[in-house]
């Protein structure tokens, strides 16, 4: 049988992006500049610039720029410096690792667990075989496991025919982390490889990375995850051609000399993570603030057994100390007999549920808020910068939507009711890490305001300013021009106007997971669809298209308003920045309405069609 993503299998992930000490003096010079210019334009928004006759329009705006600029602000912090943490040789064996006064000299134990719960068996089948490979320069006992939530007869044969062990339950509470709790309960390694269904470790993962464990305050380390079946796309040219035929290659020809290589259909939904994890995530490394992202992890069992204890214990105490206040209420103060209190702790602890990994859809990230918290062990985190595994990228719009809803939800639950930045034990540094990531997720409501705003002036020929003179432009460009230059600095190597458009782009799906988490709804654990949905998937994003649509019939207006019926409503000046500013937000919200119509090439969709027949055909004869 065959999958898709076949023809992409020689594909090798780039290497880690190279530090270099001028351009980080260069980023970080540029920073300051910028935000001091950012602070500078945001006094005078405030104290000299909005337009008295339109505050219900002026206010929100300008604070939409300052809740902004203040998230531009933690995102200077991250990526402030780079430091990586010290990679060290492979360790030989567990007393390397651990403390070697209480350790027997022994081979290192490593679990490698492969969650999966309704994903093809032949995929899961492809993780298993590359795990298999995995090469290690010391005797080493490695054991591979499927962690079937699914208690599907075929996951438990493909498990059997290679070898590897099986393990289900008869609930699937807790989901993903309920699944890794009860393997945890029947294994023993020493670390455990966290991946998901479609998670292909590369053999150097283990040698590349337990060299970090040799620090026995390291409690796991990252991996960056790569999606090795992003599209390749079409070279311009090319894509013109098909059309246009020969004055289409030379136009795209004469666009590629001026601005580069450019590829129509490349990677529609952004799925690309080298900007999270080569940058954002990497420049945590410092502050000991980069989180665990779940597949492609490594992590030391006693760290999580250790967290996992204490955080039991404490909410224990929490429940036992908030059930004595309501019960000493009713008994008008009285103090509670101890033996009482002891029996409210049992209780409590027999309802209680005990689980290294929260039950909760950020488990991962809960996981290391709880681990970065202990003030008695000050466990530590290392992003290793180089790709240890390849995995495949959702492949339409739903699956996309469905990943990026619960990262927002599950980000922004913890906040509502675990907050890190209020979190005992957490370092400042650590806090702002924290922060920025949630502070992030709440862009959506900012940036709906941003993308709204100049449809009024489109409209009505309305302000937020006083005038767009010569006073506007002397503020605003200064900090917008040292803005651009800092970030193509700082994230050099890296195409990052994709990522800030997608940004852009995601405000329906933030607003739905920050209404769904003010309403106190639970964020579902829904499982990344890992082939291709058909259907039509305009229904996802027709909010963006109706402000692509309202933009681009509100510049048409206004351009006729100004240029051919002279309305005094209108200035040069504000025709000029709000056409500016529509074209960037149609420019930057086209991506995500492309994407929702994206098919693969002919080929491709005759390929995966005659690999899902061929698989079929195989099920039949077996």
């Amino acid at each position: 049988m065959g999958f898709y993503f076949d023809k992409f299998e020689t594909r090798q992930p780039e290497p880690p992006l190279v530090y270099s000490a001028v351009t980080e003096g260069i980023w970080q010079f540029l920073a300051v500049i910028a935000m001091t210019l950012g602070a500078w334009y945001l006094w005078w928004r405030w104290t000299a610039s909005l337009n008295p006759d339109a505050l219900w329009y002026a206010i929100p705006l300008v604070v939409a720029e300052t809740a902004s600029y203040f998230g531009l602000g933690l995102f200077v912090f991250n990526l402030w410096k780079l430091e990586d943490y010290p990679q060290q040789p492979p360790p030989a064996n567990v007393r390397e690792v651990v403390n070697p006064d209480h350790a027997e000299d022994r081979p290192i134990k490593v679990d490698v667990f492969f969650p999966s719960y309704n994903e093809d068996v032949e995929l899961v089948r492809l993780s298993i075989l590359d795990a298999k490979k995995i090469t290690y320069p010391f005797p080493i006992e490695l054991k591979i496991f499927v962690l079937d939530d699914g208690k599907r007869p075929e996951m438990q044969q493909v498990a059997e025919q290679e070898g590897v062990g099986y393990l289900t339950r008869s609930s699937n509470i807790g989901f993903k982390a309920g699944n890794l709790r009860n393997a945890m309960e029947q294994t023993h390694g020493d670390f455990i490889v966290i991946c998901d269904a479609d998670t292909r470790p590369f053999p150097t993962i283990l040698e590349h990375t337990l060299g970090y464990f040799r620090d026995p305050e390291v409690a796991w380390v990252q991996t960056p995850q790569w999606f090795f079946d992003l599209p390749e796309g079409k070279r311009l040219p090319d894509f013109l051609g098909r059309y246009l035929k020969t004055p289409g290659r030379w136009l795209g020809k004469g666009v590629e000399a001026v601005i580069g290589e450019v590829r129509v259909g490349e990677d529609p939904f952004v799925n690309e993570p080298k900007m999270f994890y080569d940058v954002i995530q990497r420049r945590r490394n410092w502050a000991n603030a980069s989180f665990c992202c779940g597949a492609g992890s490594i992590h030391r069992r006693e760290a999580v057994m250790e967290a996992a204890l204490k955080c039991y214990a404490d909410t224990i105490e929490k429940q036992v100390g908030k059930q004595s206040k309501q019960l000493q209420k009713l008994m008008g103060g009285e103090a509670l007999d101890s033996n009482l209190v002891q029996e409210m702790r049992h209780q409590v602890a027999s309802e209680e549920e005990f689980t290294p990994y929260r039950f909760h859809v950020s488990e991962d990230i809960y996981t290391s808020i709880v681990l970065h918290a202990d003030q008695d062990r000050h466990w530590k985190s290392v992003l290793h910068p180089a790709v240890e595994s390849k995995m495949l990228s959702p492949q339409d719009l739903l699956s996309w939507t469905v990943q990026r809803f619960k990262y927002a939800g599950g980000t922004l639950d913890i906040a509502l009711h675990d907050n890190p930045l209020t979190r005992p034990g957490m370092s400042w540094s650590q806090r702002l890490m924290y922060g920025a990531t949630i502070w992030s997720y709440f862009g959506g409501i900012w940036n709906l305001i941003f993308l709204l705003a100049p449809l009024v002036y489109l409209f009505a020929g309305i302000a937020p300013v006083s005038a767009y003179t010569g006073d506007f432009f002397k503020h605003i460009l200064p900090f917008l021009i040292f803005m651009e230059l800092a970030f193509m600095v700082g994230t050099w190597g890296i195409a990052g106007y994709r990522s800030k458009a997608s940004y852009l782009s995601f405000f329906p799906v933030n607003l739905r997971a920050i209404w769904t988490v003010l309403k106190g709804e639970k964020i579902k654990f829904p499982v990344t669809p890992k082939d291709r949905q058909e259907g039509n998937f305009f229904h996802l994003i027709w909010p963006q298209f109706a402000v692509i649509v309202l933009t681009v019939c509100g510049v048409l207006y206004a351009s006729i308003q100004y240029f051919i019926l002279h309305n005094q409503d209108y200035s040069l000046g504000g025709i000029l920045v709000n056409i500016f500013w529509g074209l960037n937000n149609i420019f930057a919200l086209s991506g995500i309405v492309l994407a929702a119509f994206w098919q693969p090439e002919a080929t491709d969709l005759a390929e995966e069609e005659q690999a899902t027949a061929a698989y079929k055909n195989n099920e039949v004869i077996a």
